[in-house]
Formats: structure tokens, C-alpha cells, sequence
């Protein structure tokens, strides 16, 4: 294709604005197109036309330049296809799954007619403000909108790197729904973990221990296998996880680790694999067609069981881990060994979410601090 004429634009004052127009190529499924855009340039009362005129050069010098190459343009809903074909194929089917609700439930229909080069702050804010949508009328919690804006980051990033004509998602220049009440995890007290235990069957009660000592993911747990598990040395290596069923990588590098085994554990397992009904693929919990449970039916049809005869609140698995968490840092660990073993690449990860937990050691050495300064309340002794 020739190259295009060196472009100058045309600059005009509108009102007290100094504003820029130019044309563009741009790349659509009806080949390229040559457009009318426009663009702000400054106030009146900051600059001259002259210095308009410079900050037109700034804005045409990609467009002018040798290596310019036309962009490409389409709508939202014509370039998800191709992307969910082509990397979101890529995802492990947990990932998949929650971006798939992402734009099932929020992006395409907001978004889905946009074409990708309008999709600008404004858009993105407007974006925000009907999510999820003019017809339900609901709120949402700025954790999903920060969650859905990353989905929508990650496809407009994807686009830019294929050649398309787009803003990145800046969250600095959003406006997100205020932080409502801090939402605290359920967790299970000693006295709890003791009663359901207590009353568990097998294999459900090796899972709930291995949960509640070693403080693992209900995926993580899952995807055991007795391979995972070093008797001699008393280490126990998280290489996968399982999803409903399927097999897939662990949830970060970070994950992927190994921990110690406490020595009351590692005599649970050895009496459980006295009695475990052996699996081809050698896991620890299998369903009768060989694979592993889902976290959900362990949920709904063990766990809820027993919290339901000791009259504890129905929670997840997710529960043992913060009981973990809660155990450890009454033993005195360190943040550092929290971070360890819950396997956080970042501290202030377990900091954030975990900084709910206030347990027995922690309320100890707030009394024995407030115990060595009770004398502030009292009166003066008076001295005659």
C-alpha cells in the first residue's frame, strides 16, 4: 500500500479549548479505512496556537513516522472470538471459567457493540457505573469490579499486542464503588475442629486433618497423590490441584512447594493408607469413577453434614485454612512463616487477607501490654 501523504493536522479553538484534527488508517473487516479523528489539545488560558501547534506534532509524530503501519479496529464482540479461541483455550478451566462469567454476565453486554478504540477512560468509567447491567439494577462489590476490570485488562492488552487500536485499563483514572464492611472469612475455633474430627468418617476425616494441619487448598488436597508424600522425611510436595474432576497445574509458582508433615499427620496417613482402596492414578480421594472429588460435593454432602449436627454456621473447606492460619499465629510464628506456608509470593497478601484472625496469643500479649500500664488508671497516692 502507498504511504499516506506527511500530515499537519488542523488546529482550531473551540470554545476554550484547543483542539487537533487529523485522519488515521485503520484496519476493519472491510479493509483499511482511512478516519476523521480529534483530539483535545489544551485550555486557551494555558497555551497559544502556536504552542497548540506543537503539541500537534507530538500527537501526528506516530502517524507520520516511517514505521507507521495502519491499526486495526474492531467492535468488542467481534474480537472476543477470536481470543477466546485463541487464549482463553489457554487458561486452566478455572480461570476459564470465572472469565467466561466475566463476559457473559458484565462485559459483552455493556461492551460487546464498543469498538475497541473507544473504549477510553470514559467509556470504562461509564462501564463501571451500570455494571452489571442497566436492567438488573443491582450492585455489585468493588472486589467483583476490580476483578471483572481485570478480566477486561487482560483482552485489551491482549488486543494492543495484536495490532489493535485501544486504551489500557488505568485504574488511577477510575472512580471504583466505595469499600463497603470488610468481609471476614469463616474459620473454625479449636474447640470446633476438635468436634468435627471427633465425628468425621473416612476418608473425609484424613482430608479435613490434612486440611487443618497443613493448611492446603480444598484443590490442593484433592489432587494428592501418595507419591506427593514423603514418609522418610516427612515432607509433603504440592504439585497440582484438582477442579471438579480435572487435573491442572497449582495456583502459582509459589504454590508449588513442599511442607513438613507434623508427626501426628504423618501416622493419620499411615493408617489411612492401610485401609485406602487403591485408584490407578494413585490419589488420595477418589470417586468411584477414579477421579478426584469436587470440592463442592465434599462440601454439600460431608462437610455440611457435620456442621450441621454440631450446629456450627455452614462454610467451605477454605474454613480449615484459616483455622490454620489462626493456629499458627497463636504458636507464635512469625509473619514471615505464615507467608511460607500458606505459600503467599507477598506478604502483605497474608496480611490482608489473614489480618482478620485475632486469636488467643495475639489477645494474651494485648492484656499482658495493657496489665503492665494498669497503673494509669489509678488515682495518685497523695503524699502528706
Amino acid at each position: 500500500m502507498a504511504r499516506k501523504r506527511y500530515q499537519k493536522g488542523f488546529v482550531y479553538l473551540d470554545g476554550d479549548k484547543w483542539k487537533g484534527r487529523y485522519r488515521e488508517d485503520q484496519i476493519t473487516g472491510e479493509g483499511t479505512k482511512r478516519i476523521r479523528r480529534e483530539v483535545i489539545l489544551g485550555c486557551k488560558r494555558e497555551m497559544t496556537k502556536p504552542l497548540a501547534e506543537r503539541r500537534m506534532e507530538v500527537v501526528l509524530a506516530g502517524i507520520n513516522g516511517l514505521d507507521y503501519r495502519p491499526r486495526r479496529v474492531a467492535t468488542f464482540a467481534e474480537f472476543i472470538e477470536g481470543w477466546k479461541a485463541q487464549m482463553l483455550t489457554t487458561q486452566k478451566p478455572s480461570s476459564a471459567r470465572a472469565v467466561r462469567s466475566h463476559l457473559k454476565c458484565y462485559i459483552l453486554p455493556e461492551l460487546g457493540n464498543v469498538r475497541l478504540d473507544q473504549l477510553g477512560v470514559e467509556n470504562q468509567q461509564t462501564f463501571i457505573t451500570h455494571m452489571p447491567g442497566r436492567a438488573t439494577r443491582k450492585t455489585v462489590s468493588r472486589k467483583t469490579v476490580v476483578n471483572v476490570l481485570g478480566t477486561l485488562s487482560t483482552i485489551l492488552t491482549t488486543a494492543r499486542n495484536w495490532g489493535y487500536h485501544c486504551e489500557q485499563i488505568n485504574l488511577n483514572k477510575l472512580r471504583l464503588p466505595a469499600r463497603g464492611m470488610k468481609y471476614e472469612a469463616p474459620s473454625f475455633t479449636p474447640d470446633q475442629l476438635q468436634h468435627i474430627l471427633a465425628i468425621a468418617e473416612e476418608p473425609w476425616r484424613t482430608m479435613f486433618c490434612i486440611l487443618t494441619l497443613d493448611g492446603l487448598r480444598a484443590g490442593e488436597v484433592l489432587g494428592l497423590k501418595w507419591g506427593d508424600i514423603d514418609f522418610d522425611r516427612s515432607l509433603l510436595h504440592i504439585r497440582r490441584t484438582a477442579w471438579y474432576g480435572k487435573i491442572q497445574t497449582a495456583k502459582s509458582e509459589a504454590s508449588e512447594t513442599v511442607l513438613p508433615i507434623p508427626s501426628s499427620l504423618l501416622t493419620m496417613l499411615k493408617k489411612y493408607q492401610v485401609n485406602w482402596k487403591p485408584n490407578g492414578a494413585g490419589f488420595l480421594f477418589v470417586t468411584r469413577n477414579g477421579r478426584p472429588p469436587s470440592s463442592n460435593k465434599v462440601v454439600e454432602y460431608h462437610l455440611w453434614t457435620i456442621l450441621d449436627a454440631l450446629g456450627i454456621p455452614r462454610c467451605g473447606l477454605h474454613a480449615f485454612r484459616h483455622a490454620h492460619t489462626s493456629l499458627l499465629l497463636d504458636s507464635g510464628a512469625t509473619p514471615k512463616v505464615v507467608q511460607r506456608q500458606l505459600r503467599h509470593s507477598d506478604a502483605r497478601t497474608t496480611l490482608e487477607i489473614y489480618g482478620h484472625v485475632v486469636g488467643d496469643a495475639h489477645r494474651e500479649a494485648v492484656e499482658k501490654v495493657a496489665s503492665r500500664l494498669d497503673a494509669i488508671g489509678r488515682q495518685p497516692t497523695t503524699v502528706n
